[in-house]
């Protein structure tokens, strides 16, 4: 696999089971790159211990006064400098190769498992997780899988060098043998400790993320009510203890460090001493002194990459054991779309509920708790983590269906819409059925005012289709980002919309023209809004209310409000008190409420408004 080769097609199925595991899968899906850097480490670092041989014998070479010999031997040096360099840059070509399509893999496979969860994932992950994982964790791990090939590049150098020197020369090959294996695992006991400090830091920085992400999606929030400083006190006070673990890690790190220098260092005394003791006794040369001291100081190069492969081990196990969580997550009731893929259709029914929207028709559905409303839309699409009946459509379950087939018949929009940063024609350039134009989806929207903020705001954009918004549409008003919103689902077309709330953020006159909208442009289509606005539910086909879970009255808006109590509680936000005072007859003193007398007054304004402009 080559950079300019990806995406990959299929990242396929990682195993998940635990960091580790997951590290090894990744591995082994690089297989040929990681085989091709081994190759060319090999070739490099041979060639780099290769060097003081070449020294030594030309040192000889001068002392027996031997021309040919050190002829012999700056050739042998002009081939080691050739295999050096050429294996030098295959190798950094490689290594970063294996490090950013190990990166690449591990990104699409954490952007798959989000389309595949939708908003179940932030439930079962904090969203500055996820963000932690997906952009700090995946560089440590391809640190990890790109530094495996070097390291056991430099430990297999490691062992053709010793034994190498035990063949040259046995007295000083010996020392060097036993020394080294002391200097490579010395720091093996510290590497728990160092391991535990990483996973702290970490931790801590995770916290961190999280804590910024939230501050600044609530940032609208916090001015409005003054608390800036509070929630920047605390991130003040994360930051420092992800700055006090980090420097914690650090301390361990560079005593770790200070031993990889310490060692080599005491091993080529040690070697320098007792070669001084055997040239002295005329037992060995002073070219071979010069080859074995060498070969001891060049070897301090690959060694440093064994504190390398553990330095990324350490990092790159909490950073895999994250991922891999995210990645094991499943959709509770994942059949794995057992049915051919096929055109859905029909009746849309939650058997959990008893909720039934009739197909082709604008349904409304009244629930009083807006998280237990949350929560059937998003069943109603699929895009659920809690167990129960899956829904039907057209008498089909939609899990048994493949999940593109039913994320293209059922969409679903939830109270909190999310609008990319990018033109407004790039937002609403989504995956359509052509049936409607984007021009009709803002008229429908009431979206006028926001393209005169969009053209307004612009200095470069003549049209407002190419006026930009910024990230999550934050320069927008609500109810400007609701209504973009909506007219992103009204363009999308699709067999079933759901929507939850879309115009909780509107004044009422805006709500009654974007239900007159919503109705025209799914003339036809099956429409499921979660609403309690009397002008949304006054032009819906059919009303549901759904109490304590289930669906305990259906009708018509009028008819449901003046026959069902619980109904009329939630859409007029009727007391206990006031409801008892409806409840009683003019003749027993009381004042009986109207609850249509808001949604008339507003019909009897439209109907002026109407003569007005007809005027």
């Amino acid at each position: 696999m080559q950079i300019q080769d990806l995406p990959y097609r299929d990242p396929g199925q990682p195993d998940a089971r635990s960091g580790p595991r997951f590290l090894w899968w990744l591995w082994r899906n690089q297989a040929g790159g990681q085989l091709k850097a081994l190759a060319w480490g090999v070739l490099h670092f041979v060639g780099v211990s290769a060097l003081p041989f070449c020294v030594g014998l030309a040192v000889q070479a001068v002392i027996d006064r031997s021309g040919t010999r050190l002829a012999l031997t700056g050739a042998l040096l002009l081939l080691c400098g050739v295999c050096i360099a050429v294996g030098d840059t295959f190798l950094h070509r490689a290594a970063i190769t294996n490090w950013i399509t190990a990166a690449a893999r591990v990104q699409q496979l954490l952007a798959r498992k989000a389309a595949l969860l939708g908003s179940t994932l932030t439930r079962r992950v904090a969203a500055g997780e996820v963000v932690a994982v997906s952009t700090g964790d995946v560089e440590k791990i391809g640190w990890f899988v790109e530094a495996v090939s070097r390291f056991t590049a430099a430990a297999l150098t490691v062992v053709v060098v010793c034994v190498g020197l035990l063949v040259y020369q046995p007295a000083l090959g010996v020392v060097v043998a036993v020394g080294l294996p002391v200097v490579g695992l010395a720091v093996l006991p510290l590497l728990p400790r160092a391991t535990r400090r990483a996973d702290a830091q970490r931790e801590k920085a995770g916290r961190a993320t999280e804590l910024a992400s939230d501050t600044v999606a609530g940032l609208r929030v916090l001015r409005g009510i003054g608390g800036e400083e509070l929630f920047l006190d605390r991130y003040r006070r994360a930051s420092q203890e992800v700055r006090h673990a980090a420097v914690r890690s650090a301390r361990m790190w560079s005593l770790i460090s200070a031993i990889q220098v310490l060692l080599p260092g005491l091993l080529l005394i040690v070697v320098v001493w007792h070669g001084v003791g055997l040239a002295r006794q005329g037992r060995i040369t002073i070219g071979e002194l010069v080859t074995v001291y060498s070969a001891v100081m060049i070897l301090n190069y690959p060694l440093r990459h064994f504190e390398e492969i553990a330095m990324a081990y350490s990092f790159s196990r909490p950073s895999a054991k994250r991922a891999a969580g995210v990645l094991a997550l499943q959709r509770t009731t994942d059949a794995g779309g057992s049915r051919e893929a096929e055109v859905l259709g029909g009746d849309l029914y939650d058997p959990d509920t008893g909720l039934l929207a009739p197909a082709h028709r604008f349904t409304a559905v009244v629930c009083g708790d807006p998280d237990a409303a949350g929560r059937l839309a998003e069943r109603l699409g699929g895009h659920t983590a809690d167990p129960g009946p899956t829904v039907l459509l057209g008498g089909v379950p939609l899990d048994d269906v493949p999940l593109d087939n039913a994320r293209t018949a059922v969409l679903v929009q939830d109270k909190d819409p999310v609008l990319l940063s990018g033109t407004l024609r790039e937002l609403l350039d989504v995956p359509a059925s052509g049936a409607v134009r984007a021009e009709d989806a803002l008229a429908a929207a009431q979206c006028g005012d926001v393209l005169d903020a969009l053209a307004q705001g612009s200095l470069d954009a003549a049209d407002p289709m190419d006026a930009r918004i910024t990230e999550r549409g934050r320069s927008l008003s609500g109810g400007q980002r609701q209504r973009l919103a909506l007219a992103r689902s009204l363009v999308t077309d699709p067999e079933v919309l759901v929507l939850d709330e879309p115009t909780s953020a509107v004044d009422s006159h805006t709500e009654a023209r974007i239900a007159e909208g919503l109705r025209r442009v799914r003339s036809g289509r099956t429409t499921v809004v979660f609403t309690s606005s009397p002008l949304l539910l006054d032009r819906a086909d059919g009303v549901a209310l759904v109490h304590e879970g289930k669906v305990v009255a259906v009708g018509v808006h009028r008819e449901l409000i003046e026959s069902e109590p619980r109904y009329r509680a939630v859409v007029t936000r009727e007391t206990e008190d006031e409801q008892a005072l409806g409840e009683q007859a003019p003749g027993d003193g009381g004042t009986p409420l109207d609850p249509l007398g808001p949604l008339e007054e507003l019909n009897e304004l439209e109907e002026l408004e109407e003569i007005e402009e007809s005027a």
